[in-house]
């Protein structure tokens, strides 16, 4: 008998290790509320509480139709640095969400209390197809909070630059079908 080997989360396995990092991952329904909520104050008691955040993970997607459950044709991703006061974008079809990532950088800020600088990082990579820009936001995701934030010093800068940074959708995707299944058989074990 083989004993599945439980999928590890980025929230719960990895940031869990890190009591003191106040990082938040957003989930992509709250972003969503978010960018389509014209007073973001309205919020406040349904998002997490900000007050002692150092980052923020934001998926945006350029759905605009608040009908449509899963409308939208692109994701790309948003960190806030609270403590830096930097709202940095990752596009993998640079400019396409350009103002969607823009839109809710200011949201965030007024959230926050605090002016957020918008960066658009120009130097993302870009996916060559039109259909890896999910696995290239949980990539590029896992690979800034993981290598990057986790890891620094609290005293040290860190580079928010991904622009040597190898993405290799196809791995991903294959490592996500992977936890895909394995959570697939776990519910099967459970039931039988």
């Amino acid at each position: 008998m083989t004993r599945l080997r439980r999928p590890i989360y980025l929230e719960r396995d990895r940031l869990s290790q890190f009591p003191n990092s106040h990082i938040v991952l957003l989930r992509p329904s709250m972003c969503f509320m978010l960018a389509q909520t014209p007073d973001p104050l309205t919020l406040k008691d349904a998002l997490p509480d900000f007050s002692r955040t150092t980052h923020i993970f934001l998926p945006i997607n350029d759905c605009r139709n608040v009908e449509i459950a899963e409308g939208g044709s692109h994701w790309s991703l948003l960190l806030v640095s609270v403590v830096d006061g930097k709202a940095f974008h990752y596009d993998s079809l640079s400019p396409s969400n350009y103002d969607d990532a823009l839109k809710t950088a200011n949201k965030m800020s007024i959230l926050l209390g605090r002016r957020l600088d918008f960066v658009n990082m120009e130097d993302s990579p870009q996916q060559q197809n039109s259909s890896d820009c999910g696995v290239y936001v949980c990539l590029q995701m896992k690979h800034l909070l993981l290598k990057r934030l986790l890891v620094a010093n609290t005293k040290e800068m860190v580079t928010m630059s991904l622009g040597n940074k190898d993405v290799d959708a196809n791995k991903g995707r294959k490592k996500m079908l992977k936890i895909i299944d394995e959570f697939r058989r776990e519910g099967e074990k459970r039931r039988s």
